[in-house]
């Protein structure tokens, strides 16, 4: 096997398949360290950060993955449904049409109040100072602050409450979560009235505690609600509720002539 040249790219993630004499994730032997040896949490969060986690890191990111599994018939779980119902054969069609729906409305803001973290870390000078100036920026965009406001829970996001409960039993509470909660004291502040901090504005905070990376964390979304479709998935084709939703859908339909006809 020829080694790559000085200026190529290449990978640290695993070995190459055509080599059946080795078989590694980040240099640690699949079989022998990772396999039997280490949870799926931990090799996931070792994968992608090429750093095995401590147990305070491990607490903290299993619970970021089990927290967004599943919240009953939300969007991504009723596409996965409508999917399963058209395409039973080939389970990974609906898990893929439901995670879909893993972006920036529904799930997947984490990214967006990770990076808004990251600014805030990085900024020299009063953290008041940049709170006040985040909320008068999108305030005037007349855009939402990723990580705040749920349109059911209120005053608290339990959620979010035992991500930094967990996260602070396991002594990883610090600078992220401070600033936070910052942030959301100056949005009431602001606006006069509370906005909530959510779920994924406690996950970009904690999984920002634990060392795990901005570009990364929509993925543990994505993880942790994969899984709670292939319970929808399962539990669809035992029941059938698709097909009441699409019954339900018909119900709907007015063929009556537009008043302007």
């Amino acid at each position: 096997m020829s080694k790559p040249t000085p200026n190529q790219p290449t990978t640290q993630i695993g070995s190459t398949h055509s080599d059946t004499d080795t078989l590694t994730i980040r240099g640690l032997d699949t079989l022998s360290g990772i396999v039997g040896e280490k949870t799926f949490t931990e090799t996931f969060f070792f994968i992608v950060t090429g750093t095995m986690p401590t147990p305070g890191q491990t607490t903290c990111f299993d619970a970021c993955l089990n927290i967004l599994m599943d919240h009953g018939l939300t969007p991504s779980a009723l596409v996965a449904r409508l999917t399963e119902d058209s395409v039973p054969e080939d389970m990974q069609v609906a898990i893929s049409a439901g995670l879909l729906l893993v972006a920036n409305r529904h799930v997947g803001t984490m990214s967006g109040a990770g990076h808004l973290l990251a600014d805030g870390i990085a900024v020299d000078g009063d953290p008041e100072r940049w709170a006040a100036d985040i909320v008068t920026d999108y305030r005037a965009q007349k855009k939402r602050i990723p990580g705040f406001g749920h349109p059911h829970y209120f005053p608290e996001d339990p959620r979010a409450a035992r991500l930094f409960e967990i996260a602070e039993e396991a002594g990883c509470g610090g600078q992220y979560m401070a600033l936070m909660k910052l942030l959301e004291q100056e949005i009431e502040r602001a606006m006069g009235r509370r906005l909530v901090l959510n779920v994924t504005g406690a996950m970009a905070a904690v999984l920002s505690e634990i060392g795990f990376p901005v570009e990364g964390m929509r993925g543990v979304a994505v993880v942790g609600r994969a899984a709670g479709l292939v319970a929808h998935i399962v539990e669809e084709k035992n029941t059938g509720l698709a097909r009441h939703l699409i019954k339900y859908a018909d119900q709907t339909v007015d063929t009556s002539p537009a008043k302007d006809m």
